[in-house]
């Protein structure tokens, strides 16, 4: 049985973060679950590089888009490598074997009438990369409620795809396959969308060359939203390459709930134009929030740096709690408190605790090795059907693209093994002359109990499941999903060993003792800046402690951002302070893009005389640092509300 996962291919506009990587994770899960039953497995990701969102992020950088990207994507790879990502093919949308599909597509499209050329007018949102027309505005800004940002009106000459002509044909697919789309949630959306009408799609742009280049027309470029969902086809080669052959429908697209709608309305009209098979699922997941109710995000200015997370918590408890929160069909809610807490009660306390506790007595009492098993009672028999059960159900929900259930039944079973424990007391049995071979079964018991919770868990926390099975002295060979429902599979005489704690509980003071070294090194190493010679600015004359009490500095938060028309260095800045909004104009465009901006909280001088700039009035002045040509806005680690006093 062939099983093809995908994920959405990603903007690298920035760095990734914790909600890119849940997507990620929960399809690498999927995928390590299919290969476990034995299946013929092949899991896309990748990134989405030719949008105008790149150019102008690059723009902003001083550097070509090409070159931009590049970096960004092997950002993208590193974290993937960090998170135990088991890929089989990552595919860049500025790669050839990805442009010779798309061109072919495009024209095979154009030559059976499904593309035409017309002109184009109506209003464009650049950072979700979509066209929206007059009464789907909101307050005349983009309706996507992820956004809301300012969108342009465009006039140019286009190519349309003939959307509308698919649009009862599609209505008819979703409702003969009520599985299509999942969960139920979205399937509802998009059916209403679709009923409401579907308007023809515009496919090309002229206003900027990077992009595929239409090859009958070269002065368009493909737009983005057609080229990028190619790529789940081009990839494997379409249309005569044996991975398309062998692998094509695919089982599952994976993604964030905000982008179903192109990948359950355009994408298979694509496909049905193509007359090629359709997926089988297109699944939208919730998005995580932040504490504060907003979604983790690049544009919103709170994302999470994964890399510092792994450091700090390890790849397997980062992945355990981005799949165990993000419940079916609802948001997941993040936070670092949240993390550690999931992390030192479930992993630590549960898990590891009997992990634990297992090796520690089979070693105490045995010498390390696995005893043989003596008759088992009706509680070892009741252990062996919740296991059975358990199976099932993770089984079950697994299938159902639900890996918090999934983890939240498995836990069942490590709950059950805790109390077995304490029911069992080998402490007591050990002491009793009569109660060895009854001693022999528990222990047994428990290391049959680690060999099956770490199959369950390697879908979820691959790391982990190696450090159970060595530790218990296990094979490799025993790592099968069919493994997982069958007990007694040890036999006696293997030898365990007492390793380090699978997961150490961890106190979140610890890391600030850290940061707080950290600053202090770095105040220590300052006096080196003299050995380098590097030339500041002359500090100003003293002032005294009454002037500097003048200035009011204070925090704010960035609502929106812009480039102020026809300049090159200022940036308009809508902010709130204490409550209220203010504007805020500043040099600062050449280095960063206003997206970058939103979202974020800086300090501002709150009581500086107001100025007007270019006919803009501006209510106070952003800190920022400056040398030789580099510009860094002062940004708060830490989101205090917007109002707070600097001192």
């Amino acid at each position: 049985m062939k099983y093809y996962i995908t994920t959405p291919i990603f903007y690298p506009n920035a760095s990734p973060h914790i909600g890119t990587a849940y997507t990620t994770v929960a399809a690498d899960a999927f995928a390590r679950y299919h290969r476990l039953k034995g299946h013929d497995v092949y899991f896309l990701t990748g990134t989405d590089e030719n949008a105008q969102k790149i150019v102008r992020t690059a723009e902003s950088q001083g550097m070509e888009p090409l070159a931009y990207v590049d970096g960004v994507v092997e950002r993208f790879k590193a974290l993937w490598e960090e998170l135990d990502i088991s890929y089989d093919d990552f595919i860049r949308t500025t790669e050839e074997r990805h442009h010779e599909v798309v061109k072919r597509i495009f024209t095979k499209l154009y030559e059976q009438g499904d593309i035409y050329k017309s002109e184009y007018e109506g209003w464009y949102c650049t950072p979700c990369e979509t066209f929206w027309t007059e009464n789907k505005l909101i307050d005349g800004k983009c309706p996507n409620p992820d956004c809301g940002r300012d969108v342009e009106l465009l006039k140019e000459e286009s190519y349309f795809f003939r959307l509308s002509k698919y649009q009862d044909a599609l209505l008819r697919y979703i409702k003969d396959h009520p599985d299509f789309i999942q969960p139920a949630s979205r399937r509802n959306e998009m059916v209403k969308f679709i009923e409401g009408g579907l308007e023809d799609l515009c496919v090309s742009r002229t206003t900027f060359q990077w992009g595929i280049q239409v090859p009958f027309n070269p002065k368009h470029v493909v737009y983005v939203w057609l080229d990028a969902l190619i790529n789940y086809i081009s990839a494997l080669g379409y249309p005569d390459g044996e991975l398309y052959r062998r692998y094509w429908p695919a089982e599952v697209h994976l993604m964030g709930k905000d982008i179903v709608r192109f990948h359950a309305v355009i994408w298979p009209i694509i496909l049905m134009a193509l007359d090629v098979p359709l997926p089988k699922v297109v699944y939208g997941h919730g998005w995580y929030l932040s504490k504060e109710g907003g979604k983790i995000s690049k544009s919103r200015g709170n994302v999470q740096d994964s890399f510092e997370l792994i450091r700090r918590y390890g790849s397997d408890a980062i992945r355990y709690f981005l799949l165990r929160e993000m419940q079916v069909g609802t948001d997941g809610a993040y936070s670092e408190d949240s993390l550690v807490e999931r992390l030192n009660s479930d992993l630590a306390n549960d898990l590891g605790n009997f992990v634990s506790r297992s090796l520690a007595m089979i070693v105490k009492y045995r010498g390390g090795v696995i005893p043989k098993a003596a008759e088992p009672t009706e509680l070892e028999a009741e252990l062996r059907a919740l296991g059975q059960e358990v199976v099932a159900k993770v089984e079950e929900r697994l299938e159902a693209h639900d890996p918090a259930g999934a983890l939240e039944n498995l836990w069942r079973l490590v709950s059950r093994m805790n109390k077995y424990v304490d029911e069992t007391a080998p402490w007591t049995l050990a002491k009793q002359e009569g109660q060895q071979a009854r001693l022999d079964t528990v222990l047994h018991t428990f290391a049959e109990a680690i060999r099956i919770l770490g199959i369950l868990c390697a879908p979820f926390m691959p790391k982990l499941t190696g450090k159970m099975f060595r530790q218990c002295g296990i094979s490799a060979e025993l790592l099968t999903w069919e493994a997982a429902k069958k007990w007694d599979v040890l036999g006696e005489g293997i030898q365990v060993q007492r390793g380090e704690a699978l997961f150490p509980r961890i106190d979140l003071a610890q890391f600030s003792v850290e940061e707080e070294k950290a600053s202090v090194n770095e105040i220590k190493e300052t006096p080196e800046v003299e050995d380098n010679k590097v030339e500041f600015e002359p500090i100003k004359e003293e002032i005294s402690i009454d002037d500097f009490a003048k200035i009011d500095l204070r925090v704010a938060k960035v609502l929106h951002a812009e480039k102020v028309e026809k300049t090159d260095k200022l940036l308009k800045l809508e902010i709130e302070v204490a409550g209220k909004p203010r504007t805020i104009v500043s040099g600062i465009a050449q280095h960063y893009a206003p997206e970058e901006l939103v979202g974020k909280h800086v300090i501002i001088v709150a009581n500086l005389k107001p100025a007007k700039l270019r006919g803009i009035t501006s209510e106070g002045m952003i800190l920022a640092a400056s040398h030789e040509g580099v510009l860094e806005v002062l940004v708060l680690d830490k989101e205090l509300p917007a109002g707070a006093r600097v001192k």
